[in-house]
């Protein structure tokens, strides 16, 4: 018999879709099995491969779509399109419709777990279940060194690119229990915005997180029906699990599950941990 893993990860396939004039990168593993699929939402500044860890880990019978959010990894710059939270939530949607997935379980990390938050909110019909893994929420993000820089931003209106990605790279490290995945991974993560035109990406990403809009969500996060999980690094240094706590306590019905010895980036330092949460969530 094959194993879970062996079982998940059997079709894993990378495509791009254009959604209204706007290429997305995703892909996709496991099978159209009578599991509901699970969509992946990655954060800041990072992309789907924050997931490669976790795929193969998932139970059989689900499809596993992954998502490279606009302006992230593989998907194209936004040029004008908004980056706010409801927007990015708005375009998976219509991704989730091109796949023809009616419902899903959300899964998101960080800002995704924003996205996923709104997207709960906005269309609750489309959400079977949220997983919400150290997830931006009310207030208190970004962080200090990313408030800094979009404050000198907003003062000068210039901050070299090259300055503001060196102390994010710093910054991101500290969210890492593995130095050497860090290392690989940051690299991965920022490529996309080492160009020219990237690092103006970037700044349109520094520019759009706004812990208005989590302030906003949180007004509503008891109106969340679906069964919920927050799953915490026990160590995180951006997002503490004091907020974990506060998130799992507004949500009705919602579970906390902490993982020990890790910090931020827990789907890649404990992907175990958080493939297993996921999957008691399904069976809920």
């Amino acid at each position: 018999m094959l194993s879970r893993s062996a079982r998940a990860a059997d079709v894993v396939r990378g495509e791009f879709i254009d959604l209204d004039g706007a290429r997305l990168y995703y892909y996709a593993a496991g099978t159209r099995g009578a599991g509901e699929p699970v969509v992946f939402l990655h954060g800041f500044p990072t992309s789907g491969h924050l997931w490669t860890d976790v795929i193969p880990l998932m139970p059989a019978g689900h499809r596993l779509v992954v998502v490279d959010l606009l302006g992230y990894g593989r998907s194209d710059p936004p040029q004008a399109r908004s980056l706010t939270l409801r927007a990015h939530g708005e375009r998976v949607v219509a991704l989730m419709d091109a796949l023809g997935i009616h419902r899903a379980c959300i899964v998101g990390h960080d800002l995704g777990g924003g996205v996923a938050q709104a997207l709960v909110i906005h269309a609750p019909a489309r959400v079977t279940r949220l997983a919400l893994i150290d997830s931006v929420a009310f207030t208190g993000w970004p962080t200090r060194d990313v408030r800094l820089a979009r404050t000198l931003l907003r003062l000068t209106g210039k901050v070299p690119p090259k300055w503001v990605l060196a102390i994010l790279r710093a910054d991101l490290e500290r969210g890492y229990v593995d130095a050497s995945r860090a290392m690989h991974s940051i690299d991965r993560f920022l490529r996309p915005f080492t160009s020219d035109d990237g690092r103006a990406v970037f700044m349109q990403h520094l520019r759009a997180l706004d812990a208005g809009e989590t302030r906003a969500l949180a007004q509503r996060l008891g109106e969340i029906a679906a069964p919920t999980a927050v799953i915490w690094g026990a160590h995180d240094p951006f997002l503490s699990l004091r907020l974990g706590r506060r998130l799992a306590g507004a949500i009705p019905g919602a579970t906390l599950e902490v993982v020990p010895g890790v910090k931020h980036f827990t789907p890649e330092d404990a992907p175990r941990p958080i493939a297993d949460a996921i999957a008691a969530l399904l069976v809920r």
